[in-house]
């Protein structure tokens, strides 16, 4: 049996500074692009790019590019390792706020994603002990 492994995507509105993860998966069955971009399908959000003026243009002050430079890859693409990383620092910093102030030393995050990943650099795997995804070497 072949195990998929998702790939994890960055989401990222720079009209209303939300951001976001999704898998794969959840791109194509749920609704996280309608509720980071407001717009049903990643077709409507090209849509949204080439036509939505005002949305072009927070991707070009945000980006410091051109009209004619704006790509779909600015506000949507395949999440890199220090993406994932910020994404721990904010769960670690929301477990420390939720935890006991005795408990600080040994806070651990559950595994947001499935124990295996695909990102921008290749293949990672959760490690919990470290409350991290390490990359994991391929043959």
């Amino acid at each position: 049996m072949e195990y998929e492994i998702e790939t994890i995507y960055y989401l990222r509105n720079p009209e209303t500074a939300q951001t976001a993860f999704a898998t794969g998966s959840q791109l194509q069955y749920e609704d996280i692009i309608k509720d980071v971009f407001g717009v049903a399908c990643l077709h409507d959000l090209s849509m949204m790019i080439q036509f939505n003026k005002g949305f072009q243009s927070s991707i070009c002050d945000s980006y410091g590019v051109s009209e004619n430079e704006v790509k779909l890859d600015m506000v949507l693409r395949v999440a890199t390792k220090m993406d994932l990383q910020q994404l721990r620092t904010q769960l670690l910093e929301e477990s420390k706020t939720t935890e006991s102030p005795s408990s600080n030393d040994n806070i651990s995050i559950p595994c947001p994603f499935d124990t295996m990943i695909r990102l921008q650099e290749g293949i990672f795997k959760w490690d919990q002990n470290k409350s991290a995804y390490q990359m994991i070497k391929t043959a």
